[in-house]
Order: structure tokens, then C-alpha cells, then sequence
């Protein structure tokens, strides 16, 4: 693969999804794991099928040190109305997966996908990661490492959708389409409207309109 630096690449997943947590993870790539990855055909999650990504999961995590963070939608709404602001949010995650993986290995550099000012990761970064070279780049899915944290991070989000939909027993779409709404208003028709917080992201606009 010619001159490939070992790194960490982090991405996140459920950021534009009504229903559903805010997923982070990094993978830490180096040359041999790259160069399985891909030839599994791991890319970008949005250019792959929820399926295959279940597939492709396992092989990530066993041959790569990975994080994966979680944000469930209380914890995330709490957050959010403490932080009033997506981007700093964020930010807190990727530093943290950084952060999570420094704690297992040695890294120089990460990676991670631009959503926000550059400084908002670096001054969110505790000890470990202060001295890692961190860079934000538009499209950085197309990097190998930030791809399997996509993979990763959408992973965890498809499993935690299954949890929500076994313990409620309601169909919850992904994304914001039409759908969502009604899945929303049964929802407070069988739950109560005070437990849709603990579902969904109560600063989209879908949830001032339910």
C-alpha cells in the first residue's frame, strides 16, 4: 500500500436520525489491517447495507484496537440541553474514542470526519491525545480507518434500534421521513408523551410537531 501511516479514524452515526442514540467510534488501522479491510469491502456505512455492516463488524473489531461510545437518547437530550450545541457534542465523542484507544496503543495521528471547527476535538482531548496529530477532512470516509469507525458506529446504532423495538414493540424508521412521525405519535399513544424523550432527539423540529 505504499507509505500508509498507522492511524485512528473516527465517525459517528445517528447524528441526522430522530429516533435512535448518537454513536462515536474510532478504529485504529495499520497496514495489515487496512489491507483487510479492503478487500472485505469496507467503506463509507452509507454506501452499505444495515446487513452487510453486521457482517463486516466482526471483522473490525478482531484485528483492530477499536471505541465505540454510545450516547443513549436520555443521556443525549440531557447533554444537549446542557451543551445547546450538536457540534461541541460531538466533538466530546470523537475525543473520547481517541482518547479510549490511546488508552490500549500508541498512535500519531487521527482522522476524523469535518463537522465543525477543527479546534472543537483538539480542546476536548484529555492527557493522552493532546500530542496526537489530529486532522478534520470533508468526505474522510473515503480513508480506511475512518470508514470501519462508520461501519462500527453504524453497527452499534442498528443494535440499539433492534433493543428499542424488542422492548417497545414498535417499528422505529431511521432517518426523519414521513414514517418517523407516525411511529412517534403511536408511540404516545401507548407510552405517554413523557417517555418519547427517552426514544428520540427532543431538539429536531419532529418533536415540537408531535
Amino acid at each position: 500500500m505504499g507509505n500508509f501511516i498507522t492511524h485512528i479514524g473516527t465517525d459517528e452515526s445517528g447524528k441526522g436520525d430522530f429516533f435512535g442514540p448518537l454513536v462515536i467510534a474510532g478504529v485504529m488501522a495499520d497496514e495489515k489491517a487496512a489491507e483487510m479491510f479492503i478487500n472485505a469491502g469496507i467503506k463509507d456505512s452509507k454506501k452499505i447495507t444495515d446487513k452487510k455492516i453486521l457482517t463486516l463488524e466482526p471483522i473490525i473489531k478482531n484485528n483492530s484496537e477499536f471505541s465505540v461510545v454510545v450516547i443513549s437518547n436520555a443521556k443525549y437530550n440531557e447533554l444537549y440541553n446542557k451543551i445547546k450545541n450538536l457540534n461541541k457534542l460531538l466533538a466530546w465523542g470523537h475525543a473520547r474514542v481517541i482518547e479510549n484507544i490511546l488508552e490500549k496503543k500508541d498512535c500519531e495521528y487521527a482522522l476524523s470526519d469535518k463537522f465543525g471547527d477543527d479546534s472543537l476535538i483538539k480542546s476536548a482531548l484529555m492527557e493522552k491525545g493532546r500530542s496526537i496529530r489530529l486532522e478534520q477532512m470533508v468526505r474522510a470516509e473515503s480513508d480506511v480507518a475512518v470508514a470501519a469507525a462508520s461501519v462500527l458506529a453504524r453497527a452499534a446504532f442498528v443494535h440499539k434500534m433492534k433493543e428499542m423495538e424488542n422492548l417497545y414493540g414498535i417499528e422505529f424508521p431511521k432517518g426523519c421521513a414521513p414514517q418517523v412521525k407516525d411511529s412517534a405519535r403511536l408511540f404516545v399513544k401507548n407510552f405517554g408523551k413523557d417517555k418519547l424523550p427517552e426514544v428520540c432527539k427532543t431538539h429536531f423540529k419532529t418533536y415540537k410537531e408531535i
